[in-house]
């Protein structure tokens, strides 16, 4: 979701109000999403890296975070999500791994659509958190597949993606779900992320489906 800092900046905000407009971006298009079918939508809120930003802004994304929480969480319940969060738990602060605590368990038993909120996640982190618990569990190496490796990822059950977008015109992969990503199809937008809306989400949809995916065949 890039863009809401260069969507603040043209309008001589600070980045927090970017940050802010984003969120606001998040009903309709869950709403779209519900409605063209996706079974999974996955949303990178915030990554390893981002701890580097300036203390004020990440103390102001974990305050934005618990905000959305609180007012969004029960909407999406609503609306049949079921939200999971996927990346390394143990360093957020303790109220929000709360809040990830609670909006998991309210909307558990929702299934109209999974939302997976990548936070503090990273795609290297999980690649090497997944390699580290099967050692813990003594697996040897001919015990190691791709199904296998797989199945020691933070959300298992999630599919490989079919589609990544990105927005305000980034071309890089950005440490995002690497395993996961290996035959995605790519959407660029030079849209930032506040601006970006159900009808260019639809748009995205239709580039894709008229693709022809061939994975290595012919």
């Amino acid at each position: 979701m890039d863009g809401n800092g260069r969507w603040a900046r043209e309008r001589w905000l600070p980045r927090a109000a970017g940050h802010r407009a984003g969120v606001a971006v998040l009903t309709p298009l869950i709403e779209a999403a519900g409605e063209a079918g996706v079974g999974a939508l996955t949303l990178y809120a915030f990554s390893t890296e981002n701890w580097g930003r300036p203390e004020t802004e990440v103390d102001s994304l974990m305050a934005l975070f618990l905000e959305t929480a609180k007012g969004k969480v029960p909407e999406l319940n609503e609306r049949g999500a079921r939200l999971r969060f996927v990346g390394r738990r143990g360093h957020l602060p303790e109220a929000v791994r709360a809040a990830v605590g609670e909006a998991e368990e309210l909307t558990r038993n929702n299934d109209r659509l999974n939302v997976y909120i990548a936070l503090n996640y990273g795609g290297r982190a999980e690649l090497v958190d997944a390699a580290r618990r099967m050692i813990e569990d003594g697996l040897t190496p001919e015990q190691v597949d791709e199904a296998t490796f797989a199945s020691y990822l933070y959300a298992p059950e999630v599919p490989e993606v079919d589609l990544v977008i990105r927005t305000s015109g980034e071309l890089r992969i950005s440490n995002f779900l690497l395993w996961q990503v290996a035959y995605a199809e790519f959407y660029v937008t030079d849209t930032l992320w506040p601006d970006f809306s159900p009808e260019e989400f639809r748009r995205a949809i239709s580039s894709f489906a008229a693709r022809s995916r061939r994975r290595g065949g012919v």
